[in-house]
């Protein structure tokens, strides 16, 4: 629990309201996101390294509610893309060109030209045939692209291996080693502007370790590459700064930055950085209401109104989520190893998994804590289930940023072919 999320007079608050109150209003299953948390987030990371001239670029595949996007680019920070879609979403939400980063390894040629049209600040490329692409559409629309290499400098970030990126056989980036050769072929391409280098190697990083021996690599080649006649003006670190679940103990910005300042200082690049977890993660929750309870010979089973379909990192990753009943005299109660589960159809719909847990009633609400990234942003609708509202709450107030989704929603744009139509 965190101070944005706590008991007061016995029951669970999201800052100054609570969160029964927010789920009478709203409904269940509801997203509630805390102004105060992601605002503190945001300035600690970027505060760490005010010593040096720096961009952070929230990466908005954690969280990309335009709301949010707005917020931090009101406090002058930037976005990571990887979808011309998350592009869209950044032009709706105000963010200049100038301070998005375009990542991604399958950018289309129409996300290409429109990133060209927004004047993005730089593409991350990940292979020779995307640098020889880029040049091939910005010829096209008689467009410049400032473009970063992104290496992959095999350092194991000792994460889980689905978000682990920097290793040999991930499929970001190109080898660190081949990277000289790669910069010397591009730096024959006229519609390309060679800007930067770029490296992320992982997300969930609870230590510091691997981002130095990451660092101290590629600032050895940033020096090579301008020894060889590039202007490399921009060093992009990328994310994957970690947040605590459970019992983890992250390292904060400051010690990030004590780790790597020393190692840039003198490089004189702007350094970029893309934290998306370690600002939103801890700022949101998930409210759920209990349905039913079951019990067989082998399992208890407490069923709620939210499923993977709203929050999939624990079916997909394992991921633990912090569950709390917003009742707190229920922590008083006895405890029961129960599995968490929603409605959906799929044997690996839960949100926990033998935990132990107070003794849960029909319309109890649980909050699963640490939802504000890779929560709303990998819903999806299986099961035709429409996708929850978004709250943000500032002190006392609480603002709808997004509307619950209606069952008219889930059927927009499909149509039914006329030889399918009854011709009575």
């Amino acid at each position: 629990m965190n101070e944005d999320f706590s008991y007061v007079r016995g029951e669970l608050c999201a800052e100054q309201i609570s969160i029964n109150g927010l789920a009478e209003e709203y409904g269940t299953p509801l997203y509630i996101y805390s102004h105060a948390a992601l605002t503190r987030q945001f300035s600690s990371f970027s505060n760490a390294f005010a010593s040096i001239p720096h961009l952070v670029c929230f990466a908005m595949k954690s969280n990309s509610n335009i709301a949010i996007l707005r917020l931090f680019s009101e406090m002058g920070g930037g976005l990571d893309i990887v979808s011309g879609g998350e592009l869209y979403r950044a032009v709706k939400a105000g963010v200049p060109g100038e301070r998005i980063v375009f990542a991604g390894v399958g950018k289309s040629d129409e996300e290409i030209e429109y990133a060209l049209s927004k004047d993005v600040l730089m593409f991350n490329v990940e292979s020779e045939e995307e640098m020889f692409n880029i040049n091939k559409v910005a010829e096209k629309n008689n467009k410049v692209a400032r473009v970063a290499l992104r290496v992959n400098p095999n350092v194991d970030p000792k994460t889980h291996p689905y978000i682990s990126t920097g290793l040999k056989k991930s499929k970001f980036g190109i080898d660190i080693a081949k990277a000289r050769d790669e910069y010397a072929r591009a730096a024959n391409f006229n519609s390309l502007e060679l800007s930067g280098v770029h490296c992320h190697i992982g997300s969930q990083i609870t230590t510091t370790s691997p981002f130095a021996d990451a660092v101290e690599k590629v600032v050895e080649l940033v020096t090579s590459l301008r020894g060889d006649g590039h202007e490399i003006r921009f060093l992009n670190l990328g994310g994957g700064l970690g947040i605590s679940y459970k019992d983890e103990v992250p390292p904060h910005p400051e010690d990030y930055a004590k780790a790597i300042v020393p190692l840039i200082k003198d490089l004189n690049c702007k350094i970029i950085f893309e934290p998306g977890r370690f600002i939103s993660g801890n700022a949101g929750v998930l409210v759920t209401k209990v349905l039913y309870r079951k019990e067989n010979p082998e399992k208890r089973f407490v069923i709620v109104d939210a499923g993977m379909n709203d929050l999939i990192r624990p079916s997909l990753y394992e991921a633990f989520q912090e569950v709390l009943p917003v009742q707190e005299e229920l922590l008083k109660t006895s405890t029961f190893t129960s599995d968490l589960v929603g409605p959906i159809c799929e044997s690996g719909d839960y949100l926990a998994k033998d935990r132990e847990m107070p003794e849960l009633s029909r319309n109890d609400l649980v909050a699963v804590m640490s939802s504000g990234a890779y929560g709303f942003t990998m819903a999806s609708n299986y099961n035709s289930r429409p996708r929850p509202p978004e709250v943000l709450v500032k002190e006392k107030e609480s603002f709808l940023i997004r509307t619950r989704e209606s069952y008219e929603d889930l059927v927009k744009g499909e149509k039914i072919p006329a030889f399918l139509m009854s011709k009575e």
